[in-house]
């Protein structure tokens, strides 16, 4: 299986030169730790800042310089800093080449849930429902189960929809998924995972075709 790390370095290998890039919280800041050597892609938080850079060492935090998430980071050489309103004014405008989230549900026509859970006290939407409209490109980063083993990859999401048919590519510790008009189109399998296991896992429309080729970090 992938590992949160795994899972990120998977991701990052759909970066090219020149992408502006928004990750959102959890698995999908790691991506910034594995940008391919040759290429310069600049990371955009929506808190206000473009040019995001890696995160710091220990003892070399700036308290006053985080991303979305509430984490402290750093800022690349050329970097900008502006209010809110700036930044999903670049979101809206579709000035974002490549947006990264994690979801607690996603459907095989690429609906995605990620914002809230009924019953659960939340601080609000966020970003993501500005991404997932405006956004060329959304890749999924997320556990493929629940903590009780139910699937995360659905036919239909159950819980509040943030964005309908955006996803294109969900990262899953199982393997690497497109979706397309057919569903959840295994690409690419997990070291370790079987295909009975990833049927077992995937509620949704899961379409497996030839021989499936091992992830290769």
């Amino acid at each position: 299986m992938l590992d949160k790390f795994g899972i990120a370095q998977v991701i990052a290998r759909e970066l090219k030169d020149g992408y502006y890039v928004n990750l959102g919280i959890g698995i999908p800041t790691l991506v910034a730790n594995y940008i391919p050597e040759g290429i310069e892609v600049v990371l955009q938080s929506e808190n206000g800042l473009l040019g995001m850079g890696p995160f710091p060492f220990e003892g070399e935090e700036d308290p006053d310089l985080i991303n979305a998430g509430k984490q402290t980071i750093t800022m690349a050489a050329g970097a900008s800093l502006f209010d809110s309103a700036t930044s999903f004014g670049m979101i809206r405008a579709g000035k974002v080449d490549l947006t990264v989230l994690g979801a607690m549900e996603v459907s095989d026509q690429g609906d995605i849930a990620n914002w809230k859970i009924p019953g659960k006290m939340v601080k609000g939407m966020g970003g993501a429902m500005d991404l997932v409209a405006s956004a060329k490109n959304i890749i999924v980063a997320m556990q493929h189960t629940n903590k009780a083993g139910e699937s995360k990859l659905l036919r239909s999401c159950t819980l509040p929809i943030t964005g309908l048919k955006c996803v294109k590519k969900v990262v899953t510790e199982l393997g690497v998924f497109d979706i397309t008009e057919r569903g959840f189109e295994l690409k690419e399998i997990a070291p370790g995972v079987t295909i009975d296991e990833v049927k077992q896992k995937t509620e949704g429309r899961l379409v497996i075709e030839g021989e499936i080729p091992v992830v290769r970090l």
